[in-house]
C-alpha cells in the first residue's frame, strides 16, 4: 500500500498532476490469477491495452507474463520490453489486411475476430502460419455499455451463430486453426459468465481438431469502492480449472487454458495525484478544482467510472462534501458530492484505482502536457516517463 507520506515526496519531486504504480500490487494480482489456476496449464496475456509503460511490461515479463495486443504498435512495444514474437497474442479488430500480414512478419500469434479477415487469411497463408479465431458468444457482461464485448449487436468477435460458415471457410482454405477466443466485457461480476462462455467455446473446439489452447479472455472485476462485489478468482479458478480439464480428456489432448487481464493486474496499483487549485462555492455545490482534467483521466466521463479521492494532505480532518473537477474547458467531473476530509487550496488530492486505463487513454486536449509516471518498488520510487512540455506538443508539427 501507498502511504501518504511517500506519496506527498513523491509530489513534491516531481510535481502534480502525476501517476504513481506500486509494483508489488501488480505482482501480487498476478500471483493471485495465477495460483487459482494453478491445476491447469495456465498462460495469462496481459492486455497491454490497460498500461503499457515500458517498465511496467518489462516487470510483468519477469514474472512470466505473455501479451495481448490489439495494434502492431502496442507489439513493438512488447518487443521492446523484451518479450518474444511467440509470446505476444495480437487481437486486432477492424484494421487493415496488411496489419495482419505485418503481425505475420513479426512472428506474432494471430487472432481473427471476422471472417473477411479470416478468408483472406486463408487465401494468403493456408495452413502455413496458424491463427486463433475470436468468437462472438451474444452473452452480454460487463460494467458500462461501451466495455460490453460479446452482445449480439458488438463489433467484436464472429458470431457463434456463424460457426458452420467459419468451419466451411477453414476446410476450403486448409487453415490451421490452434485456438480459440471469447472476450464478453469488462467489469463482470458473474463467474458464471465465464463457465456459461466456457460451455459454447467448448462445443465449439470439438470441430477444430489442432487446438493448442483456449483463450478465455478476462473482464474480471475489481473493487473502486468499499463494499464493491468482485470477481471471485479462487472460485472461478477451481470451477473453470475442474470443467478445463474434464473437457481436455473428452477432447483427447492437453490444452492450455489462456486469460488476458488488463485492470485486473494494474488497476489497483496506480493512483493520480493531483493539486487542488481553486475551491469554489456556489449556492448549490463546493468545488475542488484541480490541475488535472478528463485529458489524465477520462474514465470518469466516459464510463461513468467511480474513483475513490483522498486528500493525503489532510488525512484526519473533517470530512465536507465536495465535487472534485478538473482544469478542462468542458464538463470534466472526478467525483460529485464526495465526503472528503476538508481541503485546502494547494492540498494534494490521490485518486484512487488509476493504474488502468489512465496515462494509456490520455491526451493533449486544451494542449495540456500529459503527467509524470512514477514506479515504487520496494519502498523506493523512481521516474518511469517525463512530463511532456512544449516540445512533445509540436514535434510533428510542419511548417512553412
Amino acid at each position: 500500500m501507498l502511504e501518504n507520506e511517500l506519496l506527498l515526496q513523491i509530489a513534491k519531486d516531481y510535481g502534480t498532476p502525476v501517476y504513481v504504480y506500486e509494483s508489488e500490487k501488480i505482482i501480487h494480482q498476478y500471483q493471485t490469477l495465477k495460483n487459482a489456476f494453478s491445476e491447469v496449464d495456465v498462460q495469462i496475456k496481459y492486455a497491454c491495452k490497460a498500461l503499457n509503460n515500458l517498465n511496467i511490461l518489462k516487470l510483468l515479463k519477469q514474472q512470466g507474463a505473455g501479451l495481448d495486443v490489439v495494434s502492431i504498435e502496442e507489439a513493438e512495444l512488447g518487443l521492446m520490453a523484451g518479450f518474444t514474437a511467440e509470446e505476444i497474442l495480437f487481437t486486432p479488430n477492424c484494421v487493415s489486411f496488411d496489419e495482419i500480414k505485418k503481425g505475420v512478419e513479426m512472428g506474432i500469434s494471430i487472432n481473427l475476430d471476422n471472417i473477411s479477415m479470416l478468408e483472406q487469411f486463408g487465401n494468403e497463408y493456408g495452413n502455413s502460419v496458424p491463427c486463433c479465431i475470436r468468437l462472438n458468444p451474444h452473452i452480454v457482461a460487463g460494467g458500462n455499455k461501451n466495455i460490453q464485448t460479446g452482445h449480439i449487436d458488438s463489433k467484436f468477435g464472429i458470431s457463434i451463430y456463424q460457426l458452420r460458415h467459419i468451419l466451411r471457410v477453414v476446410k476450403s482454405a486448409n487453415i490451421h486453426v490452434n485456438g480459440l477466443h471469447m472476450h464478453t466485457g469488462s467489469d463482470i461480476l458473474d463467474a458464471d459468465v465465464f463457465l456459461r462462455g466456457a460451455e459454447l467455446l467448448f462445443d465449439a473446439a470439438v470441430d477444430f481438431p489442432d487446438l493448442e489452447f483456449i483463450d478465455f479472455g478476462s473482464g474480471f472485476k475489481v473493487a473502486y469502492k468499499e463494499g464493491d462485489v468482485t470477481t471471485d478468482i479462487e472460485a472461478l479458478g477451481k470451477a473453470l480449472s475442474s470443467r478445463f480439464l474434464s473437457f481436455c480428456k473428452q477432447y483427447g489432448k492437453p490444452l492450455q487454458l489462456w486469460f488476458e487481464p488488463g485492470k485486473y493486474i494494474v488497476s489497483e496499483c496506480g493512483v493520480l495525484l493531483v493539486k487542488v487549485n481553486v475551491l469554489k462555492q456556489t449556492t448549490a455545490t463546493v468545488f475542488a478544482g484541480v490541475d488535472s482534467g478528463q485529458n489524465h483521466l477520462i474514465r470518469p466521463m466516459f464510463y461513468d467510472a467511480w474513483h475513490d479521492i483522498v486528500n493525503i494532505s489532510n488525512p484526519d480532518g473533517t470530512p465536507r462534501i465536495y465535487t472534485v473537477v478538473g482544469y478542462i474547458c468542458e464538463t470534466d467531473t472526478f467525483g460529485w458530492d464526495r465526503k472528503i476530509t476538508e481541503i485546502k487550496e494547494g492540498d494534494v488530492l490521490a485518486i484512487k484505482n488509476a493504474g488502468a486505463y489512465g496515462y494509456t487513454m490520455s491526451n493533449n486536449y486544451n494542449a495540456r502536457f500529459r503527467p509524470a509516471e512514477v514506479l515504487v518498488e520496494n519502498g523506493k520510487y523512481r521516474l518511469i516517463r517525463k512530463r511532456e512540455d512544449i516540445s512533445d506538443l509540436i514535434r510533428n508539427v510542419v511548417m512553412d
